[in-house]
């Protein structure tokens, strides 16, 4: 409602500005100078009364212009259709406006561009729900990023440029999610062409893949930061070796245990607001789909990053490679248990 309550103004001036025109809307009788000049003709006593004032009822009213104002915001936050993309960059364009300033303390400027076109793809898809699991996700990234920052940065394990996100991270984040929000449309109940991919896939189960996805780099973020701000033991996932905290593929028990509180958050917020449906299931399967990713991509940063011949290979290509293993575990288990 907070939302809606800063965005009604910006549409009620649209709306307005669109719906009213300079020209009056009273009119005088096409027969009102009939009376006068050359060619008068004479008026009969019952039309010597002075003219009538019409009122053009197609001119709109406050009472139209309150329902049109009402409408266009149900059409931005509607949960049964997909937004216009039009309105979906409108709405996104004021919102990043107006947090412009707590923004920048968590995306660089590219990032925030990026982060733009993000924001408005998934409201036009998926609407206000999507969008907000997503921006959870990045609002609570950063905030655990932040924990023990000094002390990480001091021994040179933070996250660089004060944990702010570029354009790299934005899309090696959300980029199975935007093609999960894609996918979807074509089997959205309302306006979708199809009813499900291969026989298995629906809708419901897309949109979970979305919340995994983006619950698995939730989870891996949780992981590392906390790993490496309170894990008393580092181990590397492919022998077990000791090694430092901050190293590409280490695992610790404090770590491990955030990765599987923090792969719940996601599924619980879009289960909470009707977006996630199946209940606990989902829940469930969210958070384990989000746990397995999380491991497996320890095993692909301790076995490939930074390995000779596979420079391309960079954290941003793990973490897509990540939240592609989530999005697909969770599809083959919502298609057995869903």
């Amino acid at each position: 409602m907070r939302i809606m309550r800063r965005i009604l103004p910006y549409t009620t001036i649209l709306l307005s500005c669109s719906a009213f025109s300079p020209q009056s809307h009273l009119h005088l009788p096409s027969n009102t100078n009939k009376g006068y000049g050359r060619n008068a003709q004479k008026l009969s006593p019952s039309s010597q009364s002075l003219p009538k004032l019409s009122i053009d009822r197609r001119q709109p009213t406050n009472l139209s212009l309150s329902i049109d104002t009402l409408s266009f915001v149900e059409s931005i936050f509607t949960t049964s259709s997909t937004v216009p993309i039009l309105a979906s960059f409108g709405v996104n364009a004021v919102l990043f406006t107006v947090l412009k300033s707590k923004l920048d303390k968590l995306l660089t400027q590219e990032g925030f561009f990026h982060s733009l076109a993000l924001g408005t793809m998934l409201w036009n898809t998926l609407g206000w729900q999507g969008w907000t699991t997503c921006v959870l996700y990045l609002a609570l990234g950063s905030l655990v990023t932040k924990v023990k920052f000094q002390e990480k940065e001091a021994k040179g394990i933070a996250e660089s440029r004060g944990g702010r996100r570029g354009p790299e991270n934005v899309w090696g984040s959300a980029l199975t999610a935007l093609i999960c929000a894609a996918a979807s449309v074509q089997l959205h109940p309302v306006v979708g062409s199809a009813t499900d991919f291969f026989g298995f896939i629906t809708y419901d189960i897309l949109i979970l893949a979305y919340v995994s996805s983006l619950a698995t780099k939730l989870a891996d973020t949780f992981a590392s930061e906390i790993g490496k701000a309170y894990g008393k033991t580092t181990f590397l996932i492919t022998n077990f070796e000791r090694v430092q905290p901050g190293t590409e593929g280490a695992i610790s028990l404090e770590g491990t245990l955030a990765a599987a509180a923090g792969g719940a958050l996601l599924p619980i917020y879009a289960t909470a607001i009707g977006f996630l449906h199946g209940g606990l299931m989902s829940i469930l399967i969210g958070t384990v789909a989000a746990f397995l990713a999380t491991n497996a991509e320890s095993l692909i940063g301790a076995s490939l990053q930074g390995k000779k011949g596979l420079e391309w290979m960079t954290n941003e290509v793990v973490n897509f490679f990540n939240t592609v293993i989530g999005a697909s575990i969770a599809i083959a288990l919502g298609s057995i248990f869903l």
